[in-house]
């Protein structure tokens, strides 16, 4: 569903220049308009540009755009914490340890159950254990890298923000030697061919704040005697993730399930435990870094005990977020949901000359946390101080309709917008945003028209 479709009942608008805007203002009258970029060039013969099909018709650009009359059901499309799963009440709530001690019977099997249905969800290797940590994915990535890295070189691949914490940590903070760092920009990935067979790995799968995800794992070869650890956090209950050729896999309650924040989950594999019980890093380790005890691993901890006091509020809360994702068909039907509204965006930017994929790969673009940057030349010319500005006004305009909130770009990657559309996020809301979209685009671009 794109902009020159909707405009068939909602009435001429303006874009990114003269051309478009006649495109939009006569797809009542030739049916082309709302075909996609691609469908209107024919075989052999160039499209034309904007400014020679102005000079043609010598038709002015109209900005009167009227407002959608279709909205979201659920306008929030933050990238994290994430709408909450679709019918949630906080009276499903009621069945929480709510007083309870966290180490008591009662409460301990509430934790131990959120453990168990995690595995049995996500189909996990059988011999792969699963803990519920503090300080969310965070937290659960940097007690391992604390406690595993400096046993063997380190290979760490970064190309998003949050990826690029972890380069931080191994370089300024634990000063790991013999440590290869490769950075891709926001938008593509590193070369991940470069990774060594015999060096530990770290690097994330989903992108938050690129848009980007990893497609292939093929460069990930089996070696007994190095871990490889994946934040997934964006990516767990959202897309296909090969958890036998990864040792430590990461995510956090907030992301794709829409549950509540602080919480991590921390999935280790024998390797993870062998390199936990055999190596002791040359660092001191707070306490909610330790895994080990007597240079063992603390097997209480993937039974349902947990480093510090969790919120029973919100364990019941990730409890009910699981029924529904087993309601939902469980992984493959939380990813269609996902893809499915991929696929809505893709079609939209395929009709719609002001936007771009920050991604513009579709075999690594994400199907939870979608970037845009703005393709419109009177906004891509600005310097990043005017895009900010202008996209900040868009956001601002659909926050202040109560149509959309928080999916603007993350303030360290480049201007645009940021969409999330992980399984919470029901498709059909999705469908009505990008009216609105347009409109909001149409209204803030007149301003630079009228400059």
């Amino acid at each position: 569903m794109g902009f020159l479709s909707d405009v068939v009942t909602s009435g001429f608008a303006s874009l990114a220049g003269p051309g478009k805007a006649l495109l939009i203002g006569m797809s009542q009258l030739f049916p082309y308009a709302a075909a996609p970029k691609s469908a209107i060039r024919s075989a052999g013969q160039p499209s034309p540009t904007r400014a020679s099909l102005s000079v043609r018709i010598g038709v002015k650009q109209m900005t009167n755009t009227p407002k959608p009359e279709m909205r979201p059901a659920c306008p929030h499309f933050s990238s994290g914490p994430t709408a909450k799963r679709p019918g949630f009440s906080l009276s499903q709530l009621e069945t929480a340890a709510f007083g309870r001690s966290h180490r008591s019977k009662d409460a301990k099997a509430k934790l131990k159950e959120a453990i168990d249905r995690t595995k049995a969800i996500l189909k996990l290797p059988e011999d792969y254990r699963v803990a519920i940590v503090p300080a969310s994915d965070t937290g659960a990535v940097e007690m391992c890298m604390w406690s595993m890295l400096g046993a063997r070189p380190v290979d760490i691949f970064a190309w998003e923000s949050f990826g690029k914490d972890w380069v931080t940590d191994a370089q300024k903070q634990l000063k790991l030697d013999d440590c290869e760092i490769y950075v891709g920009d926001y938008g593509v990935l590193p070369d991940f061919k470069k990774a060594r067979d015999d060096a530990d790995i770290v690097f994330t799968w989903n992108g938050t704040t690129s848009g980007v995800r990893v497609d292939d794992h093929s460069w990930i070869k089996p070696n007994p005697d190095r871990v490889v650890i994946c934040d997934a956090t964006s990516a767990v209950f959202a897309q296909d993730i090969p958890f036998e050729k990864l040792d430590v896999i990461t995510y956090s309650w907030q992301k794709v399930l829409g549950g509540e924040a602080a919480h991590g989950m921390l999935i280790l594999s024998p390797n993870a435990v062998k390199r936990l019980e055999t190596y002791t890093p040359d660092r001191p380790l707070p306490k909610v870094f330790r895994m080990t005890s007597g240079g063992k691993l603390n097997e209480a901890l993937f039974e349902g005990a947990t480093i510090n006091t969790p919120s029973m509020l919100a364990v019941e809360d990730y409890l009910k977020a699981l029924d529904w994702a087993e309601n939902e068909g469980g992984l493959p039907g939380l990813k269609a949901r996902s893809d499915k509204s991929l696929k809505i965006l893709e079609d939209w930017v395929e009709k719609t000359d002001w936007i771009e994929f920050l991604c513009a790969d579709p075999k690594v673009r994400s199907n939870t946390g979608v970037t845009f940057r703005i393709a419109d030349p009177r906004v891509a010319k600005l310097d990043t101080a005017g895009q900010e500005a202008f996209v900040k006004k868009l956001v601002a305009l659909l926050e202040k309709e109560g149509v959309a909130f928080d999916f603007n770009a993350y303030n360290k990657a480049p201007p645009g917008l940021r969409i999330w559309v992980g399984s919470t996020v029901e498709p059909s809301d999705v469908e009505k945003l990008l009216p609105w979209l347009d409109w909001a685009f149409a209204t803030v671009a007149e301003e630079l028209q009228d400059a």
